[in-house]
């Protein structure tokens, strides 16, 4: 019997591209199930019962690690983060397996090879709650270091916007404004949901300053800075015609300038 599989993830262009490189690294594999949380994910598994389980580890709610721990010892669990720092701490001891995001057909490849072995072997699930903590403990901390890159949604298809090509970010009623470099440097825009603040606690403070409390600019986009009246300020970019404003309550950022 081929064996069977459950994709949970939060983004539903990322559960596609998963099933589709799972479907060319491992044809036999059937995915029999998709989740978009923690919720969804144990309703699935319980009533599927997969073989293996993908499991994004930052979901709304119940998250994946809540789902591992519902699932015990019945599947064979991949984590999915986009957190490499954390992963590679996290799976030192190579019990459990995980895949970085954005996931390389290279890097499937290498896991689904070690899922065909356990399955050949008839190998138990190796995981236990104490390992269960110290994943939790290590993949729901903070960000060890500044942002590096932006998931965005950008027609069809998933778009990683490394952090230095972004020239500012406006928040937009419940989404944020993502003004970038994209192909050939030309400007490029796209909506993420992640709120703005939660965005510039993420980003290097040394690159990324609020210049408005709906706008956040990267130091290395600006052309100049032309002060204005009641002490405000207009930015001007390198590499955009747009000015963006700079409100009395931010303009001591540019006292130097």
């Amino acid at each position: 019997m081929n064996p069977t599989a459950l994709i949970a993830d939060d983004e539903p262009l990322l559960r596609e591209v998963l099933q589709a490189r799972l479907a060319t690294a491992w044809p036999a594999l059937r995915v029999v199930a998709q989740a978009r949380n923690g919720r969804q994910a144990i309703e699935q598994f319980d009533l599927q019962q997969p073989d293996i389980c993908f499991l994004d580890v930052h979901m709304p709610g119940q998250d994946g690690i809540d789902v591992a721990r519902h699932v015990g010892k019945r599947a064979h669990l991949v984590f999915v983060t986009a957190y490499d720092q954390y992963a590679l701490q996290a799976f030192e001891h190579g019990v459990l397996d995980y895949l970085v995001k954005p996931v390389t057909a290279e890097r499937l490849q290498e896991t689904v090879a070690r899922l065909q072995a356990r399955l050949e072997q008839a190998a138990p699930a190796v995981h236990n709650e104490a390992l269960l903590q110290q994943l939790a403990a290590r993949l729901r901390a903070p960000a060890a270091g500044p942002l590096r890159w932006v998931r965005a949604t950008v027609g069809a298809s998933l778009r990683l916007i490394p952090v230095e090509d972004i020239d500012y970010l406006k928040s937009d009623t419940k989404y944020t404004l993502v003004a970038y470099r994209g192909d050939e440097q030309l400007p490029a825009e796209a909506l993420i949901r992640t709120p703005l603040k939660d965005l510039l606690a993420q980003l290097d403070p040394l690159h990324f300053v609020q210049v408005h409390r709906s706008v956040v600019v990267n130091l290395h986009a600006v052309r100049r800075v032309t002060r204005g009246a009641n002490e405000t300020a207009d930015i001007e970019l390198k590499h955009r015609p747009e000015r963006l404003p700079v409100s009395r309550s931010f303009l001591a950022q540019f006292k130097e300038m």
